[in-house]
């Protein structure tokens, strides 16, 4: 397929994200009509690149239906600004999309052959403005308050307390949780100085945080 045919494709995809999926805001349209969604996936998945559905990558993980991708960056209510934290970044795509909304991102992927694929994508596209780590999101190094947005792109069967200590005042926090995948529901979340105040979100599927399966609590 030809460049000028994946743009067409993605111009597609971006109409039905308006039309059928109902997101309105123009910046998150715009993001996903600047980066190219083939370019994140395996190379026998490009011509599937701009179905709205979720993609397999390698070790048995996903890159995002588009549709819930733009409707939790639409949840973050994104300002140019902020600084922000992924966890569970996989293939960079929604790293790339998040970029397009705040100053920077952070984004961990905790499987090391996935981030360093990952990052070289980010970087032949010349996408600079997002550091992609090995390593536990929740665990990163970051101090309280350190993130203005959180976008986490895997299912929790709990929201960590190290991430919303993370989130700064008046930030914001989007997780799906739930103990199976038919059972998710995201969450979001805005910090308050008394706390977190919590919203339910769409029904989600995703793939387990390796945190929770691996035995390790952040």
């Amino acid at each position: 397929m030809s460049q000028d045919e994946y743009a067409e494709h993605r111009a597609k995809l971006v109409a039905r994200l308006s039309l059928d999926r109902d997101v309105r805001d123009p910046r998150v349209l715009e993001a996903f009509r600047q980066v190219p969604r083939h370019e994140f996936v395996p190379e026998s998945q490009r011509d599937n690149a701009y179905q709205d559905r979720a993609l397999p990558l390698a070790e048995g993980q996903t890159i995002s239906q588009p549709t819930m991708i733009a409707i939790m960056l639409e949840a973050l209510l994104c300002q140019p600004t902020d600084r922000a934290l992924e966890v569970g970044a996989g293939s960079g795509y929604a790293a790339a999309l998040l970029g397009r909304l705040v100053d920077h991102v952070d984004a961990f992927e905790i499987r090391p052959a996935i981030a360093k694929k990952a990052s070289e994508t980010l970087a032949r596209l010349g996408i600079h403005n997002v550091s992609l780590h090995v390593g536990n999101g929740c665990r990163t190094g970051a101090g309280p308050c350190s993130y203005q947005r959180i976008l986490v792109s895997a299912g929790a069967t709990r929201v960590p307390p190290s991430l919303t200590e993370k989130l700064a005042c008046g930030g914001r926090i989007v997780i799906p949780v739930g103990s199976s995948g038919s059972s998710q529901v995201l969450r979001i979340g805005t910090k308050r100085s008394s706390g977190v105040d919590w919203k339910r979100g769409v029904g989600c599927v995703f793939v387990p945080l390796i945190q929770e399966t691996t035995g390790l609590d952040p």
